[in-house]
């Protein structure tokens, strides 16, 4: 369980979204605009879907899944560790953020096929926060190395290495269970078509802060090591999900999602606004790590609700859809930054979160007619 919490925070945390913590320091020395910036992530997500799409058709080997999460992350943040030029960074970005795409339906598939986890679905809502500790760590290491970006990605790289080595160990004995084809039937993409819609709305509004937060918290005038410890919040935020997760699994995965879409949109438009005070700045991090964190677990859920006999195929698919949405909002606020500034961009973002609510407030079992038979009961 330690371990696969652990792949989570270095795959995420330490490697996919420590780009925003860190862009500020690369840009001074790489040189490339917020544009750029924008395309770098959006490269990143795109390989992340590639990802996994992979990670979709062979959720049945969750342990070559965990492998390659941790390889390709490991790879990704050597080469931006060691590159000197925006090229190369921007292609061991997209290698680094693949790793995510490979460790949540591995996760998912390793604690199902463990006995001790298999029945126990808060277990996968606290691996599913390791996002947080990843993401305090990242800004504890950038607070102590201000401005050693590459030391950072370093780290990073051995942590996603140790972290793999260690789901793969303590998973050995475990075989995954015998299941349904990995390719589902078309009946069961159909009964996903809320939470994708859902899910592609929360990671286009979502892209702001992991791509612009910390940038946007230091143009308003925060200054950097303020902003680093205000990134820390972000993850402080996340990690608390490993606490309220035994509290919102009895909610249901819909109105946990609709609860964490209001409050991320409303952290999101304060953001930038709030700059000049240090404590709103902290509190509107620690609200968007939470809603966010809390969000990803909710899509989990949903699907799991949609069809408990494929829950890493679903939680590929719908993890597939939110970083392209990720991808496509990082690339389209990064150009809205110069015409409209920070804040103009961040109150655009928050309101596509709130769209993003509005994948689950439809009539109760609208989803629940296009379900498979296993899953009928329709969403709680």
């Amino acid at each position: 369980m330690a371990f696969t919490l652990m792949l989570i925070a270095a795959t995420y945390g330490l490697v996919r979204l420590a780009f925003g913590l860190l862009l500020p320091d690369i840009q001074s020395e790489l040189g490339f605009s917020a544009d750029v910036a924008g395309a770098i992530s959006a490269g990143g997500s795109a390989l992340y879907v590639v990802g996994a799409l992979v990670g979709f058709f062979v959720a049945g080997a969750p342990r070559v899944l965990v492998a390659t999460a941790a390889g390709s992350a490991a790879l990704g943040a050597a080469g931006m560790a060691l590159a000197t030029d925006t090229i190369v960074f921007a292609v061991a970005a997209a290698v680094g953020s693949a790793g995510a795409s490979f460790a949540s339906p591995g996760v998912v598939g390793v604690l199902r096929s463990h006995p001790g986890t298999s029945s126990r679905p808060a277990f996968q809502d606290v691996a599913n926060s390791g996002t947080g500790p990843g993401l305090v760590a990242a800004g504890l290491l950038a607070l102590a190395l201000l401005p050693g970006w590459r030391i950072v990605w370093a780290v990073a790289a051995v942590v996603a290495v140790v972290a793999g080595l260690g789901v793969l160990l303590t998973s050995r004995s475990h075989v995954p269970p015998r299941g349904r084809p990995a390719v589902p039937p078309g009946r069961w993409f159909l009964a996903h078509g809320r939470p994708i819609a859902a899910a592609l709305a929360l990671g286009a509004g979502s892209a702001a802060v992991w791509t612009f937060g910390r940038i946007a918290l230091v143009t308003a005038g925060m200054d950097a090591a303020s902003s680093v410890v205000a990134w820390i919040a972000l993850g402080a935020g996340g990690a608390v999900v490993a606490f309220t997760s035994s509290r919102t699994v009895g909610w249901g995965p819909r109105r946990v999602w609709v609860l964490t879409g209001v409050l991320a949109a409303v952290a999101t438009v304060s953001l930038p606004l709030v700059a000049e005070s240090f404590l709103a700045a902290l509190g509107a991090c620690v609200v968007f790590g939470w809603s966010y964190t809390a969000a990803t677990g909710a899509l989990i859920g949903w699907t799991g609700d949609i069809d408990a006999e494929r829950p890493a195929a679903g939680t590929a698919l719908l993890f597939v859809v939110l970083v392209a949405g990720q991808g496509a909002g990082a690339a389209a606020l990064g150009g809205l930054v110069e015409p409209w500034g920070y804040a103009g961009v961040f109150a655009v973002a928050s309101v596509v979160l709130l769209v993003a609510t509005l994948g689950a407030v439809s009539p109760r079992g609208r989803e629940s007619r296009a379900l498979p038979p296993v899953a009928a009961r329709g969403l709680r």
